[in-house]
């Protein structure tokens, strides 16, 4: 199928055309026609599959041609859990729908209002917000929702979890009651099958994928390390190719900000973002990590979902996340849209229990991969009682102490073995690449391996869509 066959407007097809994208992912075949048809819309589909296209070109195809606005107020809103998130929607439908004369903005927090008033005064045909800053706007009258056409709730679960039902009943109460409503979540949990409940009416259903499975074209591997030799496994890791775009997942803020911190001394180009961090602040780390200003950035969980990073060929959890549902989310933020991926985790003993409950819910055994210098003095325990850290507890060395920092070199730190066994001469484990290094090996793709090295992509123009995909 075509993005043609689906019927999108010339004016759509156009800009799909001047992106590349010939043809739709599965989520945007099967939503597009339903929302087409005006009805509403539950889905299921997880990051990376393209969802943002599978409610942004049917929108767009609808309200192109349509009369005048007689009001500022926007006709079409779209939720979303994060800043970051909003503003790459708002980044969708602008690229969808540059040649078509739609007015758009994105208003959350962390920045000030008046430009964001100064928007919604002006009128707008789709209003992307994050629920906190819209109930701001709509305390103060800054904005009209009740001509309000179609609703949509992109991650819904995830707003669920964020604590934001409240923020939403007070939103769906602005709404008018007769209008299409679409929400997108990664699972069908009774908690999202009850909202659906409040918000849509006779809603369709669509599927993609299965809760909580993870891209076939992203490998696993797990390195056990010391909790005071975790930071040194990891700079000997990115000193592989400091060239490879790298997110890395600390567990706390503080973690985050010391890390980056510690890389950045140690001769990197890096940068962390979370949710202390100024807005502005988290859009220039970003947008400095996709341009390649900085090669690595250093995220908490607010990262694990809504990050677009097209080709994203490395994900670190140098802390496995608490909540294994989370170690989904963050890893897909590569192997989006048919390529290839790797995952690295750096695993510590009092975490033997979190990884387990990740293999649990995969249904699949992650390679375990020892690292040469890095030796355990047991292997980690995977039974039933497992220990687990204490959430907010601090991961890898206090200042003083463990291995003292070093300069990145280009020095190999080693090659792995199995899991508990002695280190082999000469033998290189599976994965590893670059010189046979841990974790960041040469890619079975060479269009990927072209990609990290600056050459070029042949047959780009015609890849699916999803790449772009929040």
């Amino acid at each position: 199928m075509s993005f043609t066959e689906l019927g999108l407007s010339p004016q759509i097809l156009r800009a799909l055309e001047e992106k590349g994208y010939t043809q739709p992912t599965p989520i945007q075949a099967a939503a597009i026609p339903i929302v087409m048809a005006g009805h509403d819309l539950l889905a299921a589909a997880q990051t990376g599959t393209g969802k943002t296209a599978g409610f942004a070109l049917p929108i767009l195809h609808r309200h192109i041609g349509l009369p005048k606005r007689l009001t500022p107020a926007p006709r079409v809103l779209v939720l979303t859990p994060t800043r970051e998130l909003a503003a790459q929607v708002l980044d969708s439908f602008r690229e969808y729908g540059r040649h078509a004369a739609l007015k758009s903005a994105s208003i959350f927090g962390g920045v000030g209002m008046g430009p964001q008033i100064d928007a919604l005064r002006r009128g707008l045909d789709v209003l992307v917000a994050t629920p906190g800053r819209l109930i701001d706007h709509m305390g103060q009258r800054n904005v009209d929702l009740s001509k309000v056409e179609v609703l949509v709730l992109d991650e819904a679960d995830r707003m669920l979890d964020m604590g934001f039902m409240p923020a939403l009943k007070r939103i769906l109460v602005a709404l008018p009651r007769q209008r299409q409503t679409l929400m997108f979540s990664a699972t069908f949990s009774d908690p999202i099958k009850a909202l659906a409940q409040q918000f849509l009416s006779s809603p369709k259903e669509v599927s993609v994928t299965p809760r909580n499975t993870v891209a076939e074209t992203i490998s696993h591997i797990v390195h056990p390390v010391p909790t005071d030799k975790k930071r040194q496994l990891l700079i000997d890791i990115l000193a592989v190719d400091s060239r490879v775009q790298t997110l890395v997942f600390a567990r706390t803020k503080h973690g985050a900000n010391k890390l980056a911190e510690q890389l950045e001394k140690s001769g990197f180009r890096a940068s962390a973002i979370h949710g202390n961090k100024s807005q502005n602040a988290r859009t220039k780390a970003l947008a400095d990590f996709k341009s390649g200003k900085l090669t690595i950035l250093v995220a908490t969980d607010i990262a694990a979902r809504g990050l677009d990073i097209p080709e994203l060929p490395v994900v670190i959890n140098f802390d496995l996340p608490m909540v294994a549902e989370d170690y989904v989310h963050r890893i897909g933020r590569t192997g989006r849209a048919g390529e290839t991926g790797r995952a690295i985790s750096l695993v510590t003993p009092d975490e033997s229990g979190l990884l387990r409950d990740i293999q649990r819910l995969l249904k699949q055994e992650i390679q375990l991969i020892t690292v040469a210098g890095y030796e355990l003095s047991q292997p980690l325990r995977m039974d039933a009682n497992a220990p687990r850290p204490v959430q907010g507890q601090r991961q890898g060395p206090r200042q003083g102490q463990g291995r003292p920092q070093q300069q990145r070199s280009g020095a190999a730190p080693g090659r792995g073995t199995s899991t508990g066994a002695k280190p082999t001469q000469g033998k290189r484990p599976a994965g590893s690449g670059h010189g046979h290094k841990p974790g960041l090996g040469d890619s079975a793709n060479p269009a990927q391996r072209r990609r990290r090295h600056g050459g070029s992509t042949a047959g780009r123009a015609n890849r699916p869509m999803g790449s772009r995909e929040a």
